[in-house]
């Protein structure tokens, strides 16, 4: 008898506060970079204001961008905090929105993404990707690592820069003189160490969460692309969610979001007086410097927008 009162309150438990829901997440990111960080955030939110009853399965750092981009779109795993991979790959011509020199700023790219560009790369993403972008967070401005000091143009000539495997980034960065060489997130470190490449590029986070004080010497403040990460949800999962829980978990992500965005806005000077404190020195370029770099990039970012990009233009972007 008691064991049958045991059922009854358990199925009673289960219709009242619904069935566990298990969300798997997974970002290429290690413990320490934002994304991470905003990701165990929404876990440790998700779980307490649901009392347990949607509990979030983390993948931290074991899985390339490629991989944790094709996982959320198959449904391997439900959730993905990442860089721009689902644009690039599901929605290719609106992936100027992650490329260098051509977003000014944060609010500049969340008036493009939020706008009419940004609506009709959110439905290409969705219907082609299969995934439901839910956030977007601000990573900071990428900046240059590298063997040796690095004041102008004529330092970046021939030398081994490790990239994403990102061809639209791959063309921008031979025009500046550079020898790209394509590396997975995951074998950033190994590669600077090695030799394989001689140096990188990437926000503060990533520079400091893979320790890269330990494999390179300075720190170039290029601020060649305004860094953002994405919150994508995989389509089927979020569809079979009921609409309270929809609701619940875009509002728990708007708040992780804009948590971690302040986060990078307050620390970046921080995080760089960290680097400084591990051994990199730091590199301030002028101004002027910075324009020349500009403008040799401009002809191959323009040709992108003819090619790659043609839903738009540069000059159209720029004016948003």
């Amino acid at each position: 008898m008691k064991k049958w009162i045991l059922v009854l309150m358990l199925l009673f438990s289960m219709m009242v506060l619904g069935a566990q829901i298990t969300l798997k997440a997974a970002t290429p990111f290690q413990k320490g970079h934002v994304l991470a960080d905003a990701m165990e955030l929404f876990k440790q939110k998700i779980e307490a204001q649901t009392n347990g009853r949607i509990v979030v399965e983390m993948i931290v750092g074991t899985v390339s961008e490629e991989d944790a981009n094709t996982q959320c779109s198959q449904g391997v795993v439900d959730m993905q905090f990442t860089g721009g991979r689902p644009v690039e790959v599901f929605a290719p011509q609106y992936f100027f929105v992650n490329a260098p020199f051509v977003i000014k700023d944060y609010e500049h790219f969340l008036r493009v993404w939020n706008g009419p560009l940004g609506a009709k790369a959110k439905a290409q993403i969705a219907e082609k990707g299969n995934m439901v972008c839910l956030g977007t967070v601000y990573r900071g401005y990428r900046q240059f690592t590298s063997n040796k000091p690095i004041y102008g143009p004529a330092d970046l000539k021939e030398i081994k820069l490790r990239l994403p495997v990102v061809p639209t980034w791959v063309k921008i960065w031979e025009a500046l003189g550079t020898k790209p060489v394509t590396v997975p997130l995951t074998e950033l470190y190994q590669a600077l160490k090695e030799g394989r490449a001689e140096a990188s590029e990437g926000d503060l986070t990533q520079i400091s969460s893979f320790k890269l004080y330990e494999v390179q010497s300075y720190l170039t403040l290029t601020n060649h692309l305004c860094g953002v990460g994405w919150v994508a949800m995989n389509k089927t999962t979020y569809d079979k969610l009921s609409k309270e829980d929809q609701q619940l978990i875009q509002s728990i992500l708007d708040e992780v979001c804009a948590w971690a965005t302040q986060k990078i806005k307050d620390n970046e000077s921080n995080i760089i007086a960290e680097l400084e404190k591990n051994g990199m020195k730091v590199v301030t370029l002028d101004s002027s410097v910075l324009q020349t770099i500009r403008e040799m990039a401009k002809p191959a970012v323009e040709e992108l927008f003819k090619t790659t990009w043609p839903v738009t233009t540069w000059a159209e972007v720029l004016a948003q």
